[in-house]
């Protein structure tokens, strides 16, 4: 990169490699280390780069202290951490972006082992700050031992994120590579986003260690750990119908059926206490909030394809093509005469009382089957209609 006078001039956007993005908001006392850091690495490293400030409405002076030191800055007018990476993505021209945080918490002026892995070949490029080193008092011990820890596992355990630390801010990618996952987060949980999108799209992800710094900065800093915690484990709730949904759905299914026809014969023992027909009762109620877990499941998966925000998944496009509209609403039907034949048994039994006093340990061993095939055909005839309009928006 060729300098003048310390700063750095560009020379043509056809020679940008690498694009260093810096979000920024009141960052005026780290963010000229920041920068100045970046430009060691660019210059010793002798790589044509550029370094991006994405604003997100400074008044403390962090705009005029970037731009005195040759940073581009431009402005990213919606708020929020996810807001001002993806202006300064879109405006970046290198082939390859390092992202970064402005409290000099990061060292970017060790980049060098992110450029060689994309250069390598890799899409995404994650630091690794357990690996690398936490300097004493750079991460709240909540955040070490819990919250990172645990949503990292998350991400492995679902999506097959292959990194140790998926909350690590500095990172580097293939531009192409990101832009294509069409990334919409605009708080904190934008670098999530990105991890495991990645990783659903089948990118070439590498960790390298990094380092963290405590943070230089005189205030307290933007990230609020109880708020952007639930925000990214939301996040990864969402994107995950199957853990949200169908696991706990199907489970509450296989108990309620298994509980129910336990019961059916008449009261059990467990453990000292008797059993009867209002625990079968509950058995049947959680059978019905398991179907619609899991039809809630099948419309998530089926809405989050077609809006981009989970990639194709061919099992779902196999079951689209074989499962019909009127497959749904014949297995409905099915469903909701045999529940209202129950139903008639019911009425038959209470006859032989001539329409009395019932036996409602009896009775209700017919009534709550029959209710419960009621319900779920019903939820079968309305979800399969449904199902039909999402697959007409898609076809």
């Amino acid at each position: 990169m060729s300098t003048l006078e310390g700063h750095p001039v560009r020379v043509s956007d056809d020679l940008v490699e690498v694009s260093i993005v810096i979000p920024c908001l009141n960052e005026a006392a780290t963010l000229g280390r920041c920068i100045a850091k970046a430009q060691r690495c660019l210059d010793e490293s002798c790589v044509e780069g550029e370094i991006i400030v994405a604003d997100n409405g400074s008044s403390d002076g962090s705009r005029e202290i970037a731009a005195a030191l040759g940073a581009r800055v431009i402005s990213a007018p919606q708020r929020g951490y996810g807001s001002a990476l993806i202006a300064g993505v879109a405006a970046s021209r290198g082939e390859f972006v390092i992202m970064g945080d402005a409290d000099d918490t990061y060292d970017f002026a060790s980049l060098s082992p992110f450029i060689e892995r994309l250069r390598s070949g890799y899409d995404l490029v994650i630091g690794n700050r357990f690996r690398g080193g936490i300097q004493a008092g750079a991460m709240p011990l909540l955040h070490r031992y819990l919250g990172n820890p645990v949503l990292t596992y998350i991400g492995q355990r679902m999506f097959g994120v292959p990194c140790g630390d998926i909350y690590c801010g500095l990172r580097g990618f293939r531009k192409s590579s990101i832009e294509a996952l069409d990334l919409r987060s605009t708080g904190m949980e934008f670098a999530i986003e990105m991890a495991v999108k990645g990783s659903l799209h089948d990118l070439r992800i590498a960790e390298v260690p990094t380092t963290l710094a405590p943070d230089g900065r005189d205030r307290r800093p933007h990230l609020r750990t109880w708020r952007d915690g639930w925000r990214s484990l939301r996040f990864l709730l969402i994107y995950s119908p199957a853990w949200l949904f169908l696991y706990p759905g199907i489970g509450l299914m296989v108990l309620g059926v298994a509980t129910l026809l336990w019961l059916l014969p008449g009261p059990r023992n467990l453990g000292g206490a008797t059993l009867d027909a209002h625990t079968l009762l509950y058995a049947g109620l959680a059978i019905i909030i398991g179907f619609q877990s899991v039809i809630f499941a099948v419309c998530g998966k089926f809405f989050a394809v077609m809006e981009g925000l989970l990639p194709e998944d061919p099992q779902l496009v196999k079951i689209a093509q074989k499962v019909r509209l009127e497959i749904g609403l014949a297995v409905g039907a099915i469903l909701v005469l045999a529940g209202l034949f129950a139903s008639l048994a019911a009425v038959g039994t209470w006859q032989s009382r001539s329409f009395g006093e019932l036996d409602y340990s009896r009775t209700l061993r017919i009534i709550i089957p029959a209710t419960t095939l009621i319900t779920v055909g019903f939820q079968t005839l309305l979800s399969s209609f449904f199902l039909s309009m999402l697959a007409l928006k898609r076809r």
